[in-house]
């Protein structure tokens, strides 16, 4: 059911961005947020990288547009690639998926901030980490191109 409900989230995030130009992906929310539908989707790859292979599997691997915890390079869209992005948010997600459905159960767990953090939990998590931006995707869109819903 978790797998489920993110995968509808992640679903929705792609039909905010589907069929727009990079000019209009790249479109900033509000002066001076850096925000944009581009910059959520490289926001997202890399909130799927940290959740589910650095903090649950432990994997070495480094961010991929940020420098360190809490900057907000990945929302720095001005030089980025479409293409680039929504292809690491693909892989991303299917390495993510990969893992959920390798686990042993919802109860294994990975490390944030010090503490045991479960499978269940991050799966929790990760639904309201696109919830949250998903309503921020569809404002962008509606101001884009007046497209709402779902």
């Amino acid at each position: 059911m978790l797998a489920g409900f993110l995968r509808f989230q992640r679903e929705t995030l792609a039909m905010k961005c589907a069929g727009l130009t990079t000019e209009q992906l790249k479109r900033r929310a509000v002066p001076p947020s850096a925000l944009s539908l581009l910059g959520l989707v490289r926001h997202m790859a890399e909130v799927e990288r940290v959740w589910f292979r650095i903090r649950l599997s432990g994997e070495d691997v480094s961010y991929r547009w940020k420098q360190r915890p809490g900057d907000d390079l990945d929302f720095q869209t001005d030089t980025a690639d479409p293409g680039e992005a929504f292809s690491a948010w693909a892989e991303e997600c299917a390495r993510s998926r990969d893992i959920v459905r390798a686990a042993a159960s919802l109860d294994i767990t990975g490390r944030h901030r010090g503490e045991d953090v479960s499978l269940r939990w991050i799966l929790n998590h990760m639904i309201e980490e696109y919830a949250r931006h998903n309503g921020h995707a569809d404002l962008l869109r509606e101001r884009i191109d007046g497209t709402t819903g779902e």
